[in-house]
């Protein structure tokens, strides 16, 4: 069995790569990262250790690299026999891999079994994003039938990596791969340490409203109150009420549009606290926060959340108070930021809440997110 996966990087290795090679696949890796992909391509092994309850440490061995910008034809040759596609590259780079996903796809023989292609990605849906991709630079759309795309939701901490480190990472010991299974029929993929479910969207909102929505929440926070690693903010009281204030809203809408039991939910949310708080995974406030614009888009990790909340009529004081701390994530080296910046200070409040948030004036939220922008544009 051969597995294409885009994105070498830590994710990339420490997460999906690892899973695809415990269930017996060769990975082949495919990155624009010229020096990764040679260090790949010239070591046999990597290490990824685990850490937490339950830690152990793997040997990732059997993989193959390939840099996609110069050697684009031999990506699309590996895509045309392989068995499974998978990405981690971010939501907003899956238009970039798509040509080569669909150069794979009419390079195929259609006597072989479809290609299963699932991005593994932080935003609902991304599989049915990159599809679209695909679908749109098919030179013949039938040929999509070569190919059967199933959404992904996957959970698991990779932080930024010590100094050093080379190609082992760092995990923490919890993950989740939750697959849909309906688009495979009964030809659903070998990959045992993956959860395939007739229903992913609980499992996708659960986790991007309890484990994004909450990392992020820490991250602003702690940013804010001067903390600078994940666990060191958590510490912090103000931050820790400021996450469970959030959580508790989160939980609210989980519970009332895809009926988790309240106590379920609550013991997720527990998980994930410890999660955030283990002093191993020596992750940042900085990394954990930035690209803070997609962040605070429409249908991400705050206003998605907040939104159906005062749809419902339901509180979300605490969401909206935290989309303020985000406001003031002032980090140099992450683009998202300083861009954030600017627009606070070239914009009015309402044409910044317009195309930052997505809401429009007339949305029961709008008012609200309108009070903090001002507020901080003020302060500025």
């Amino acid at each position: 069995m051969k597995a294409v996966h885009f994105g070498a990087g830590n994710i990339g290795r420490g997460f999906v790569g690892l899973i695809l090679h415990n269930a017996g696949y060769e990975v082949v890796f495919a990155d624009v990262n010229a020096e990764l992909i040679d260090e790949l391509a010239a070591t046999p092994s990597y290490v990824v250790r685990e850490v937490g309850a339950g830690a152990k440490t793997s040997t990732v061995d059997n993989y193959r690299a390939l840099n996609s910008s110069t050697n684009l034809k031999e990506v699309v040759d590996e895509i045309a026999t392989a068995d499974v596609v998978t990405t981690a590259v971010g939501p907003n780079i899956l238009r970039f891999v798509a040509p080569a996903i669909a150069a794979g796809i009419e390079a195929r023989d259609p006597g072989l079994a479809p290609l299963a292609v699932m991005a593994c990605e932080n935003a609902i849906n991304a599989t049915d994003i990159l599809k679209g991709e695909v679908v749109a630079v098919l030179s013949d759309p039938s040929f999509a039938a070569r190919a059967v795309f199933a959404n992904t939701a996957v959970d698991r901490i990779v932080p930024g990596q010590p100094e050093g480190a080379g190609l082992d990472v760092t995990v923490e010991a919890f993950f989740e791969w939750a697959v849909e299974k309906v688009p495979f029929g009964d030809a659903v993929p070998v990959i045992p340490e993956a959860h395939f479910v007739d229903d992913l969207a609980p499992y996708i909102e659960r986790k991007l409203f309890t484990v994004n929505t909450g990392h992020a929440t820490v991250a602003y926070n702690g940013f804010v109150a001067g903390a600078s690693s994940i666990s060191e903010a958590i510490a912090i009281p103000e931050v820790i009420a400021a996450v469970r204030a959030v959580l508790e809203e989160t939980k609210a809408l989980l519970v009332a549009k895809h009926d988790f039991p309240p106590e379920v939910q609550q013991q997720y949310i527990e998980t994930n606290l410890v999660r955030f708080a283990n002093p191993e995974l020596t992750d940042t406030v900085e990394r954990v926060g930035r690209q803070p614009l997609r962040k605070l888009s429409r249908h991400e990790r705050f206003v998605g959340p907040a939104a159906e909340l005062a749809e419902r009529g339901l509180s979300s004081k605490a969401l909206v108070a935290t989309m303020g701390a985000a406001l003031r994530f002032d980090v140099p080296d992450d683009p998202q930021s300083v861009e954030l910046g600017g627009l606070l200070s070239s914009l009015s409040t309402s044409e910044f809440v317009t195309e930052v948030t997505g809401l429009d004036a007339l949305h029961p939220l709008y008012a609200d997110v309108a009070t903090v922008v001002s507020a901080e544009q003020t302060r500025r």
